[in-house]
């Protein structure tokens, strides 16, 4: 097991971290996580997505000079996944301080604090932020335990302020090929589903009719009237959507899923659940699908305004927050669902995310996709949809040993 500094293709700070089943990179730039690669014969398999937008000059973002084409410095510096807070989404002005997309987290540059190796346990990288809200302060811990095919996070938010505020809180995974192929097989823990109203970056863009609610992902409703078998990734089809689901009250894990059948290889994100919720965790409501599939005719996933969408990649995102509409609406909007948009954060306290992304390859019975995810004391089990064969991954899917880590490195 290693971990190391370095500098990738556009001289970007980072960490990286290697076990004998993945390889993590983790920027310092907004946390972005371009990389998250399993291990596959002599060579490595990345999840991730790097965009070919992607800005690798080397160059910090400038607006009078990039704005044109990347609309904003995220775009500029988006890959892979990211935490998502305060905010989630649109860009919001709250609490005295203006938020861009996808909140603090994703666009500040993360102080790196310290990395190395506890004992042949664990690999690690701890870095800090300040957020724009007053008050609020995040302190991230990305690890690697040996022998597991998964990359953990866990982040601290801290309230230093006088008085509580109530945030978003998301991560944003999103994966690509060479992992994500048309045919891969989508499922997540959510029961009740829900697609965007109107008015929404989605309107000129999707197939799904907006305002839905609907019980089965199987049949989301679509504007001819039809309904979509959101499951099975298409290809580039030329429509980008967004699917938001309701995490069960009941569920002790909550999960997402990716399986690419012709590699025989899973990805899977998962956090707890509301019934193994602690005082002091953030636990997320929805799983998010944002559904990439070559609808945005604009820059910079077009090559030119009008042009054809370059970008194929698929969000398995997990949230506390409406949609992805900013804090301003979640504010406004406090419910989604039946669950909660937003997570208090009181004056004078610290909450913490866990979260876990596996990459995999399987034996067998996940060909047709995961029906459900558990814990099995060391080990996760993804149970396959077809005859209820499973396959099981050494991990820490309470996040027990991640928080015993936690504690340690302080």
């Amino acid at each position: 097991m290693e971990a190391k500094r370095i500098k990738d293709i556009g001289n970007r700070d980072a960490s990286q971290l290697t076990n004998e089943q993945v390889r993590v990179v983790i920027d310092d730039q907004g946390g972005m996580v371009p990389e998250l690669s399993l291990r596959r014969e002599n060579g490595y398999l990345n999840t991730h997505w790097i965009p070919y937008f992607r800005g690798n000059s080397g160059e910090a973002y400038h607006e009078r000079k990039h704005k044109t084409f990347w609309a904003g410095a995220l775009l500029y510096e988006i890959a892979g996944n990211f935490p998502c807070l305060p905010a989630f989404g649109v860009p919001s002005k709250v609490y005295g301080a203006e938020l861009d997309v996808h909140g603090t987290t994703a666009h500040g540059k993360w102080k790196p604090e310290t990395h190395g190796t506890l004992e042949g346990r664990a690999v690690y990288s701890i870095s800090t932020l300040v957020g724009a809200v007053k008050g609020l302060s995040y302190r991230k811990y990305d690890l690697l335990l040996s022998g597991h095919p998964v990359h953990y996070s866990a982040l601290k938010v801290r309230n230093g302020g006088s008085r509580s505020y109530r945030i978003n809180a998301a991560w944003h995974n999103t994966i690509a090929p060479p992992f994500l192929e048309k045919g891969c097989l989508i499922d997540v823990s959510a029961d009740r589903f829900a697609t965007v109203p109107s008015p929404s970056e989605f309107d000129d863009t999707g197939r799904l009719e907006r305002g839905m609610e609907f019980e089965d992902i199987r049949r989301a409703p679509m504007r001819n009237g039809s309904t979509l078998d959101a499951r099975v990734v298409p290809g580039m089809v030329g429509y980008t959507d967004f699917i938001t689901g309701a995490i069960p009250r009941e569920a002790t894990i909550g999960w997402s899923s990716v399986v690419n059948p012709n590699l025989e290889a899973v990805y899977v994100s998962f956090f707890k659940g509301p019934k193994s919720a602690a005082g002091s965790d953030i636990i997320l409501s929805f799983n998010d699908l944002w559904m990439q599939y070559g609808g945005r005719k604009f820059t910079p996933w077009a090559l030119t305004q009008g042009g054809t969408d370059q970008t194929f990649c698929l969000g398995v995102e997990n949230s506390v927050a409406a949609f992805a509409n900013g804090l301003e609406y979640s504010l406004a909007n406090p419910t989604l669902l039946d669950r909660p948009t937003t997570v208090e954060i009181p004056a004078g306290s610290e909450r913490i995310l866990y979260y876990g992304s596996l990459a995999a390859t399987y034996e067998e019975n996940l060909g047709s996709g995961i029906l459900r995810v558990e814990s099995a004391g060391d080990r996760i089990v993804l149970t396959g949809r077809d005859n209820g064969g499973s396959q099981s991954y050494a991990a820490d899917p309470g996040f027990s040993e991640i928080a015993k880590i936690v504690e340690e490195l302080g």
